[in-house]
């Protein structure tokens, strides 16, 4: 798949498109990377994402894929003779499934509340948060990664935000690491791997961008 054309709209600081570039790193594949602004959104993203005008977008030769979980599973099957994200069973294959579902639903959705509500809220958010991490901390185990001895899908899903943690803590005012000590240590054996460390973005770089984006919605 050498003359392949592979392009990533993406935005820096997305957990998603971070997602993508650590599933493309993790399978070796060179890609064109092309930053987006998602405020003036250019005539490209318009075109290759009509529907939801979203990024990420993984551009293969000329065709567009969406969805930042649906872009990793295409990258898999695509890429298939190195690094396999599901395993081969098909239950394991739906657990993982599952777990990569429940990180955009849960993990996603209570670290957003966490910087963009106050008060009671921001505390539901806070304690949700915790409790979903916690649960993760149950299905990981004593394995070294939710993929076992490998990175795998739900690894794929999760750690990209890892570069959030900051932001949400520091905003919040709590700890992960005194609440999930066991899913903190996960992280930093993942950023060990060459392949998350420069796929990932700097926590106090993305810091900086939800603090920028909080005074943008006038939320401070």
């Amino acid at each position: 798949m050498a003359s392949d054309q592979v392009t990533l709209l993406d935005l820096w600081a997305s957990p998603f498109g971070m997602r993508v570039r650590l599933a493309l790193a993790e399978k070796g594949v060179k890609y064109e990377y092309s930053e987006q602004d998602l405020v003036n959104k250019g005539a490209l993203l318009l075109q290759m994402n009509p529907v939801h005008k979203k990024i990420p977008v993984l551009v293969h030769n000329g065709k567009p894929v969406c969805e930042s979980l649906i872009i990793v599973q295409y990258i898999d099957e695509v890429w298939k003779d190195k690094a396999p994200f599901l395993p081969s069973d098909p239950y394991q294959r739906a657990q993982s499934r599952f777990w990569a579902d429940f990180v955009d639903k849960k993990i996603y959705d209570f670290g957003r509340k966490i910087w963009t509500e106050k008060g009671e809220d921001q505390e539901a958010a806070k304690k949700g948060f915790i409790d979903s991490l916690k649960l993760l901390e149950g299905e990981l185990g004593d394995k070294p990664y939710f993929g076992g001895e490998t990175i795998g899908y739900v690894d794929i899903a999760l750690v990209p935000f890892y570069t959030w943690f900051y932001a949400y803590e520091t905003i919040g005012n709590f700890s992960i690491e005194a609440e999930c000590p066991k899913l903190i240590g996960y992280c930093m054996r993942c950023l060990k791997k060459e392949t998350v460390s420069k796929s990932l973005e700097d926590p106090k770089k993305v810091y900086d961008f939800v603090v920028m984006l909080r005074k943008k919605f006038g939320i401070e």
